[in-house]
């Protein structure tokens, strides 16, 4: 495989989708020294910068007196309603806009990871500081992470932990935690769910300002089993049971795997690789080994792009972020409701769907209309290097711009015969089945 190819099969997973400059820097640069930019970038991100976080106080509802209206409510819940839009308008711009682009497409692992749907958290401030943690402890010591997502106001509501009382162990939260967070299906028995619920008893969340705090009352103090270890366990102990075990060493390599790589199974001898490089649960260590491991460059073609990371991918590609009108830009928001992917609105603590569940009728649908408004909001420099090139070596041209590595004969038919025309031939670049898979 040629360097131009491997690194920008490398740029295409490891961010929301490369421009053709940046594919170019990362030649020069080479494979090994790109990922170590993707994975310890220098220097501020001005991208980043650039979208500042919006800042939300108490919850809409937290005002409302005590025998509120019917307008009372409703004007709560309509507020509550514009800080999730503006909250989730803005991770999208930041998505776009982010220099260190790795970064963010970890974050949006972790949040399809720690699945947290706003729908029922009903509070931007907490999927806010939810997303904070991810940033803050989502690159280094797993472990950390862990204890603190115990700790985070947004999952423990999701899961229902500020229900989980000595009198009333809750085990939704102690059960994903092992299942969908840590270990997988079969790592545990129902006696270690219970027990684990037990452990993390009297947690409690702060609607008012949006913490999460421990109520020592409500906590079991009694000696609790989990997964074979005995003792006054709690939230933190837990955490320190769970990743002992032999299923935590395998778990996230094969959840990074399955979002970074490929949808297929893991070949063994990649698995036990990254596993060892995850023994001392450094995620950076982790994520390194998978990219640099053989077996990555391998996975071309094995991904199917999740609506988001078309979209934006789209955006950063076509300079479109610059050039839309509030009426496009409320267009292509509009576009990821109905692809079904809204960040912050998993449809379940699993998290989303993958692969060729993303490719039915109606979404391609969605894509062609979305591709339209894209085409139309593309910035003249991404018209005007398209346009440069012959009509014959146009398909090329685009292939470059969208950093496709080539066209089959077929989709190559289509793109010749629009060639004469950029922004239809844009059109078609972005519905094209190579763009879709990569």
């Amino acid at each position: 495989m040629a360097e131009r190819e491997k690194v920008a099969h490398l740029l295409r997973r490891a961010t929301f989708g490369p421009t053709a400059d940046e594919v170019d820097q990362a030649e020069r640069a080479g494979y090994q020294a790109t990922v170590e930019q993707l994975l310890t970038p220098v220097g501020v991100d001005r991208g980043a910068a650039r979208t500042a976080a919006p800042k939300f106080g108490a919850d809409p509802y937290t005002d409302l007196p005590k025998k509120p209206t019917r307008e009372q409510r409703q004007k709560a819940q309509q507020a509550r309603k514009e800080q999730v839009q503006q909250l989730t308008h803005w991770w999208v711009d930041r998505m776009v806009a982010a220099d260190h682009q790795f970064t963010e497409k970890l974050v949006f692992f972790w949040h399809g990871h720690w699945a947290t749907s706003v729908q029922k958290v009903k509070s931007a401030a907490l999927m806010a500081a939810q997303q904070d943690t991810f940033r803050r402890d989502g690159r280094g010591d797993f472990g950390v992470l862990v204890r603190a997502m115990l700790r985070d106001g947004a999952l423990i509501h999701w899961l229902d932990g500020q229900r989980n009382t000595r009198k009333a162990p809750n085990e939704n939260l102690a059960r994903e935690l092992m299942e969908l967070f840590t270990l997988g299906i079969g790592a545990y028995t129902e006696a270690d769910v219970k027990g684990a619920a037990r452990a993390l008893t009297g947690w409690t969340v702060d609607r008012v300002d949006g913490t999460a705090t421990f109520q020592q009352a409500r906590h079991d103090n009694g000696a609790k089993t989990v997964l074979g270890r005995t003792g006054p366990l709690d939230a933190d102990s837990l955490a320190e049971v769970i990743l002992a075990q032999p299923a935590a060493k395998t778990f996230l390599p094969e959840r990074l795997w399955f979002r970074f790589a490929s949808g297929e199974p893991m070949p063994k001898e990649a698995r036990d690789r990254l596993s060892a490089a995850f023994a001392g649960h450094d995620v950076t260590a982790l994520v390194r080994a998978m990219l640099l491991d053989d077996q990555f460059a391998t996975t071309g073609g094995q991904l199917v792009k999740q609506p988001v990371e078309w979209l934006v991918g789209a955006v950063r590609q076509l300079g479109a972020a610059g050039s839309a009108d509030d009426k496009q830009r409320k267009q292509l928001y509009q576009g990821l409701t109905r692809l079904d992917q809204v960040p912050f609105k998993p449809p379940s603590v699993g998290g989303w769907p993958s692969g060729t569940a993303w490719l039915n009728t109606f979404a391609t649908q969605t894509r062609v209309q979305l591709a339209q408004a894209l085409s139309a909001a593309a910035s003249p420099a991404f018209l005007e290097r398209l346009s440069a090139a012959p009509v014959k070596g146009r398909p090329e041209a685009l292939a470059r711009l969208l950093v496709v590595d080539a066209w089959t004969d077929r989709t190559r038919a289509v793109l010749d015969a629009a060639a004469k025309d950029a922004k239809k031939l844009t059109v078609l670049g972005l519905i094209s089945p190579e763009y879709a898979v990569h």
